[in-house]
């Protein structure tokens, strides 16, 4: 569904993202792991087409960069930008002009009780908290029912409440066939749902783990504390 081949991505004479290759299958959570500065933002917006690179990038089989693409593909940044003096109503009723949805209503107000926002729909954007601020963020983008949906450091700022909905939502996501991408540094935020985990380091991918290949006794909390610590004197 999501498909990266050789993906470099330079800001100068930095190079942030060196020859990645990976893919998010429809039904399966995968997650890019790695410290802050490991690369998994860039590589994100390089997917979303946020940002210019080398390599090739489809989303259901179509280059990032169309309108096909872009359908396909619900995102959630790590710092929500939404529109200052837009309703939180008004967010999701731009969403649905968007994408030209029909009968977007009652999804609508499903998603604004199941993020505990259905008493905020007349707040402006700059009313809200952060936390507030990535909930609408949320609802955006699965109002249109995407096949794929990337989330970068989705918890973070998050109540207890919106975490616990938004896990929910991930593994309803993937029973509905959604390819998911997950872009996170806390290992416990994922450790229920993954499938596939793609360890990031300087700008590459250090391993690349798969549920059920894990060597016995062996932890993805090992591996990935292996490779972080590697070099380390």
């Amino acid at each position: 569904m999501i498909s990266v081949e050789n993906v470099s991505k330079r800001y100068g004479k930095f190079l942030a993202n060196d020859s990645i290759s990976l893919s998010a299958e429809p039904g399966k959570l995968t997650v890019l792991l790695g410290a802050n500065g490991a690369g998994k933002s860039t590589l994100i917006k390089s997917i979303c087409g946020l940002l210019r690179f080398t390599g090739s990038i489809t989303v259901d089989g179509f280059d990032n960069h169309t309108a096909e693409a872009k359908r396909a593909l619900g995102y959630v940044p790590e710092m929500p930008a939404l529109y200052p003096i837009l309703t939180v109503a008004e967010h999701l009723e731009f969403i649905a002009k968007a994408y030209r949805l029909d009968d977007w209503q009652p999804y609508a107000e499903e998603l604004l009780q199941r993020f505990e926002l259905d008493d905020k729909r007349d707040k402006l954007g700059k009313e809200l908290s952060k936390g507030m601020q990535q909930k609408v963020s949320i609802c955006c983008a699965l109002l249109p029912r995407p096949k794929a949906v990337i989330l970068d450091e989705p918890l973070v700022g998050l109540d207890p409440h919106g975490i616990r909905e938004i896990k929910a939502a991930v593994a309803e996501l993937k029973r509905e066939g959604c390819a998911l991408l997950v872009s996170t540094h806390m290992i416990e935020s994922v450790e229920e749902d993954w499938d596939t985990t793609c360890i990031m380091k300087n700008g590459k991918i250090a391993a690349l783990c798969k549920r059920g290949e894990m060597p016995e006794g062996q932890s993805l909390e090992d591996v990935y504390f292996a490779i972080a610590e590697e070099g380390k004197s």
